[in-house]
């Protein structure tokens, strides 16, 4: 066999997410875009601030174009890492430097680099259930073992009891992603607290650090006055990872970030560890003309009023049809529980009324779904007949 068998069976199978979207543009084509009810991507359906356009439209006019489109530094823009470092000081009240930012192709890119920059072979991640679907690829190609701790029933905050049981001596990281993709939930302060207690009491046994990475593409999305805790506040061994496809609407013009928070151990030493892996990976040197927009509009955020008008409505709907739902607090998905024994095959019946909900087994909880109503409204509004229906047909 003259290929990696790895990177075969992950290019011959795509991810649920992708395959239910490939099935959807097909069958869009075949009986019309406002007959399918496609609830599978999590695409931004806000238009970006208008700042995004007129900072584009001002870099491109007023600078050099061999500096616009030229590399910049592998870790990005010296004046681009000021600018973000800058920001998490002023929000956050960390004392962060520029040194300690890198530039990244979205947050996918930022997890990879985060994971190759600190995991040996055959260390283990702890993730906490529901979680990202290519969590298990990033950390399997980085030679680490996935281990999956397990939710509160009910509310889907982190069960603290079931995540210290799974820490190990083998432990080296631990991701959390609030809001959370794909259950909408916010951890809460006293989750985060716990957890990241619970992080000092085993580093401590097992006299080694243990790190706390951050996936925070969704924090901007969130409802209310929800407090989304920066985890660099309440563990010193952390990274955050950043994406601004969500906060910006960007999400194909792929720009991010990793900060490394100073307070660690060897802070330094790990942000030329997060360097060389992303030299290791090819990702050096982010979009620079999307480095420079990330700069200018690094304190502008999208409008969420259509994503919380979506929400309500639709979790509104759903749940009086007979639905159980978690009600999210933040990004842009619907969790809801399976009426049938198995979240695949309420997902078949489902696409037979034309919804595209996506199954959630391979996102580490069985017998859910999750539902993406960043959407236009009219298709929030239109699917809800053809949800009654399905409730119906369930007998709910």
């Amino acid at each position: 066999m003259s290929y990696n068998k790895r990177s075969f069976e992950l290019g011959s199978k795509r991810s649920v997410i992708r395959e239910i979207f490939e099935y959807s543009k097909a069958r869009k084509a075949e009986i019309g875009n406002d007959k399918v009810f496609d609830f599978s991507l999590g695409n931004p359906s806000v238009k970006p601030p208008e700042e995004v356009k007129e900072a584009i439209v001002s870099i491109l006019n007023e600078s050099d174009p061999t500096v616009v489109h030229g590399y910049t530094s592998a870790q990005g823009d010296a004046r681009v890492r000021k600018a973000v470092s800058d920001n998490i000081a002023a929000r956050f009240g960390v004392k962060m430097s520029p040194d300690l930012i890198y530039m990244t192709c979205g947050a996918a890119a930022s997890l990879s680099i985060c994971l190759k920059a600190l995991l040996d072979k055959d260390d283990e991640v702890i993730v906490f259930a529901p979680f990202f679907t290519e969590y298990s690829v990033f950390i399997t190609n980085a030679d680490g073992k996935v281990v999956v701790s397990m939710p509160e029933s009910k509310t889907f905050q982190v069960d603290v009891a079931d995540f210290e049981s799974r820490i190990s001596p083998r432990t080296k990281a631990v991701i959390i992603n609030s809001p959370n993709n794909p259950s909408g939930v916010v951890y809460t302060k006293d989750t985060v607290e716990k957890v990241c207690e619970a992080l000092r009491r085993k580093s401590c046994e097992y006299k080694k650090d243990i790190y706390l990475i951050a996936d925070e593409p969704y924090r901007e999305l969130v409802y209310g006055d929800v407090e989304v805790p920066y985890i660099m506040n309440y563990y010193k061994n952390s990274l955050v990872c950043y994406s601004y496809s969500k906060s910006l609407s960007l999400p194909g013009e792929r720009i991010g970030y990793i900060a490394v928070n100073p307070e660690a151990d060897c802070a330094q030493e790990i942000y030329l560890a997060v360097c060389g892996a992303g030299r290791s990976l090819g990702y050096v040197c982010a979009p620079s003309l999307f480095q420079r927009v990330a700069a200018r509009c690094v304190n502008t955020k999208v409008n969420i009023a259509p994503y919380k008008e979506n929400r309500d409505i639709l979790y509104g709907n759903l749940t009086d049809f007979g639905f159980e739902c978690v009600k999210p607090d933040g990004a842009f998905y619907l969790f809801v529980k399976s009426p049938d024994v198995s979240a695949t095959a309420f997902y078949e019946k489902a696409k037979k009324y034309e919804l595209l909900v996506v199954p959630c087994d391979d996102f580490g909880i069985e017998g859910y779904v999750r539902i993406a109503y960043c959407v236009d409204k009219s298709a929030i509004v239109g699917s809800l007949p053809y949800f009654k229906a399905l409730a119906q047909d369930y007998g709910l």
